[in-house]
């Protein structure tokens, strides 16, 4: 029986990282970077973004919005480096290095996440 393959799931989690760091990402950026400092729109205040974050479907989608980039960019660097720069007698090397990255932004994104009070 042949061996199955991981890379469906990698690239299905490239797919969705990209549509977050396409739609999701910016719309943060403008409004924290760019709308609330120069007061387009009133400033929602410390405690009621703590009392936001605090909610668990927020906690949620912040996880979603810190890890499926973090898989984006790993499978985007990951063929950079072994198509791109034809370093392929690292491909585990790079796999590991890629992969195990996100998986550990991810973990400390959810401990992040899980343990604020």
């Amino acid at each position: 029986m042949p061996k199955r393959s991981n890379e469906p799931l990698l690239w299905s989690l490239f797919s969705a990282g990209g549509v977050v760091a396409a739609f999701l990402i910016p719309v943060h950026l403008f409004l924290f970077g760019v709308a609330f400092p120069l007061g387009w729109l009133p400033d929602p205040g410390y405690q009621r973004l703590l009392a936001l974050v605090r909610h668990p479907l927020t906690r949620i989608y912040l996880f979603v919005l810190c890890s499926l980039p973090l898989f984006h960019w790993a499978h985007r660097f990951r063929y950079t480096l072994y198509d791109g720069l034809q370093i392929k007698h690292l491909n585990e090397l790079i796999f590991t290095f890629c992969y195990g990255g996100a998986m550990a932004g991810t973990a400390a994104a959810g401990y992040l996440l899980w343990t604020i009070r």
